[in-house]
């Protein structure tokens, strides 16, 4: 099977050759036996590079260690479930991995795209075939998973402690689709660019795609945080670290492209700067696997440095110079149709808001790439941490919250006093309220504040959209609430799944706030002492260490340390914290007797969480003093962290409803002067 995997592999390098030159020399000439060609190709494509997946999946599970990838990321203790995953946990493995679900993509983007935009699809073959060329040509002569080892190890490494977490077996694949699946939107553009069909019809074509990619990029994040909180032992969940910036980069400029795509679609503006925004979602894309495999930044989650980096360096430098190049040679039918009429009206808002968002982008990519900079050009590498990075991003981060209620409810063209008046009296005024009321109970912190008042406001924004929406088709149609509501969702899906969006983002603003609140305390503690600390909420919590237990458990050996713990002199149970020192056997013995063990890696943490709707309890177990029965510990009180994970889970809920099918009623004088969905209702009906 690994020799049919590497056939597959070098029939991928034919086929995608092929495919790319047939499907742009096809798209230029419009000949008919070309173009079928290159859909063919695409097909072809993702069939070899399945078979050379599958190759490598029966090599994981067969545990043939003569194969070196195989060696170096599995061992014969090693779960199943986290041997399937190595296939994308390391280098070589995710090479291919990206290499197929692109080419999965690919062949979708050919098959399920409507033949009214056939004129796009055989460039769009030729951009998937050869970004897929381009990750094949990298895996077989830069980073090859089927690469054999003059000798067969009885036993293989194993995969990286951090990585045997459930979180790790669905974040990377997630972050990778929403990477991968960038390509399409991309493709799509570029189509439209050499085709010279510049319309909105592109647009068209990718919606879906765009918001599964963003959508994508949203949950491997939230769930790339999640792993990071119960896996690193550091008591956070975000670190401004390289590498989650490198994935937090395309999603802001994929944002920004969902907003701008509406004036586009609206008004025939924004075409310049929606084909830059998508060309640099897709370079984002490939900038981020770069920093991760190039060695060039130092993260817990980068990849070993190798010459991989190399390529993909080329790569970026090739794809900014075809683009830059393309891009001049179609300015003249980039302009646009409408011009901004006034800044107050919904494409200022959308702009202020792409602005905001592409700021954040600069900055994140500012400070992840500094320290290379000051060491190119210095010679000394400055780092920059988290406190440059909240400097920065907080307040725009604010902006960017208070757009997210102005600008769905804000009139197009240009926005009337009276429009102002009706659509935000309420809103603002709730949000005031909320300010007044917290500096009344003594909250200091002026970001904590501001950013709990611009949630109330969005929030009475979107709460506003829907109460009227549900009123407005109760009283025109006579129909009951529950069923106006399911109506009103299922008739504009992209409008009120946009809201279930900006609630959930919502969410996390207010979660990421209760980090201004986080308590931390460190003690030394022998069997039957008891350290305290205080809450935010203000509970008074004691923790009271038992003691240390050592046992086996399956490819490790685990020091559980085990404390009580109370709230307010209310015992609330055991929570238990470990220290693990994984090991391979040297011998195919199972189970593997203790003097034929051998350490693998350094020694992990597995924190002790305790959560509810106020906060989590972390504990961290560092090791006990050499000789005693004291062990050392940090203690954690996190306020709100349970709300990151619900509000990721209600973004995709909004993301999920947008995608759904379904038939968008488009009523008289929507996205008029008026905002608002009842008001487009009430003009529908006189009209």
């Amino acid at each position: 099977m690994t020799t049919l995997g590497q056939l597959g592999l070098w029939l991928a390098l034919l086929i995608g050759a092929w495919g790319t030159f047939v499907g742009f020399y096809g798209g230029y000439t419009g000949r008919p036996e070309l173009i079928a060609s290159a859909r063919r190709a695409t097909y072809a494509l993702c069939g070899v590079l399945v078979v050379a997946s599958i190759g490598l999946l029966v090599a994981l599970l067969k545990h043939d260690f003569n194969v070196a990838y195989v060696a170096n990321y599995t061992s014969r203790d090693l779960p199943t479930v986290y041997v399937l995953s190595a296939f994308y946990g390391g280098q070589s493995g995710s090479l291919l991995f990206w290499a197929v679900v692109l080419s999965l993509f690919g062949a979708l983007a050919q098959w399920l795209t409507s033949r009214k935009y056939d004129h796009l699809l055989p460039h769009v073959a030729g951009v998937t075939c050869a970004v897929t060329l381009f990750f094949v040509i990298v895996t077989l002569f830069a980073a090859n998973p089927f690469e054999r080892l003059p000798f067969t190890p009885a036993d293989g490494s194993g995969l990286n402690p951090q990585l045997q977490n459930p979180g790790m077996v669905i974040h990377p694949p997630m972050l990778y689709l929403g990477f991968i699946s960038i390509t399409i939107p991309f493709a799509f553009g570029v189509a439209a660019l050499l085709s010279r069909r510049l319309d909105t019809g592109w647009l068209h074509a990718i919606r879906k795609w765009t918001i599964v990619s963003w959508l994508f990029l949203a949950i491997g994040i939230t769930l790339g945080m999640w792993w990071a909180y119960v896996e690193l032992g550091w008591g956070g969940y975000w670190a401004w670290d390289p590498v989650e910036n490198a994935s937090f980069l395309p999603w802001l400029t994929m944002t920004a492209f969902l907003h701008s795509v509406m004036i586009q679609e609206k008004r025939g503006m924004l075409k310049k700067w929606n084909m830059v925004l998508i060309t640099l979602s897709f370079l984002l894309s490939i900038f981020g696997t770069f920093i991760t495999r190039s060695g060039i930044i130092s993260s817990v989650h980068s990849f070993a440095q190798s010459a991989v980096g190399y390529y993909f360096l080329g790569f970026l430098i090739f794809i900014i110079l075809a683009m830059a190049v393309l891009l001049w040679l179609r300015l003249p039918m980039l302009e646009s149709d409408a011009h901004l009429e006034s800044m107050v009206s919904r494409e200022a808002s959308f702009l202020f808001n792409n602005l905001i968002l592409v700021g954040i982008a600069f900055s994140v990519l500012w400070g992840t790439m500094f320290p290379v900079i000051s060491e190119i050009v210095r010679g000394t590498q400055v780092t920059v941490g988290p406190p440059f990075f909240n400097q920065v991003n907080i307040p725009l981060g604010l902006l960017l919250l208070a757009l997210t209620g102005i600008g769905p409810l804000i009139a197009w063209r240009k926005a009337s006093v009276k429009n102002l008046r009706r659509q935000f009296a309420v809103p603002v005024v709730s949000g005031g309220i909320a300010a007044a009321i917290l500096t009344a109970l003594g909250m200091g912190n002026f970001y904590a504040i501001t950013t709990v008042s611009l949630a109330v406001f969005v929030v009475g924004t979107i709460l506003q959209e829907f109460v009227r929406g549900v009123g407005a088709r109760h009283r025109l149609h006579g129909e009951g609430y529950l069923q106006a509501f399911a109506r009103l969702v299922g008739r504009n899906r992209r409008r009120y799944g946009g809201y279930v969006v900006h609630l959930g983002i919502v969410i996390y603003f207010l979660a990421f706030t209760g980090q201004a609140f986080r308590v931390d305390l460190e003690a030394s503690l022998n069997p039957g002492e008891t350290a305290e600390m205080q809450s935010p909420w203000g509970h008074t919590y004691a923790f009271t260490h038992i003691g240390v237990s050592q046992y086996d458990e399956l490819n490790r050996l685990v020091s559980a340390a085990s404390v009580e713990v109370a709230r307010d002199g209310e015992r609330m149970g055991i929570m238990k914290s470990e220290k693990r020192q994984h090991f391979i056997c040297s011998a195919p013995i199972r189970p593997c007797p203790r003097q034929l063990r051998k350490p693998s890696f350094e020694p992990s943490t597995e924190a002790g969480i305790r959560s509810d709707l106020r906060e989590d309890i972390y504990i961290v177990f560092a090791g006990v003093v050499e000789g005693t029965e004291e062990a050392v510990y940090r203690f954690t009180l996190n306020p709100m962290v349970w709300w990151v994970w619900f509000g990721g889970f209600v973004l995709v809920v909004g993301g999920v409803v947008t995608l759904w099918p379904g038939t968008t009623i488009r009523t008289v004088g929507e996205g008029d002067t008026q905002g608002g969905y009842a008001a487009q209702l009430l003009e529908s009906k006189s009209a």
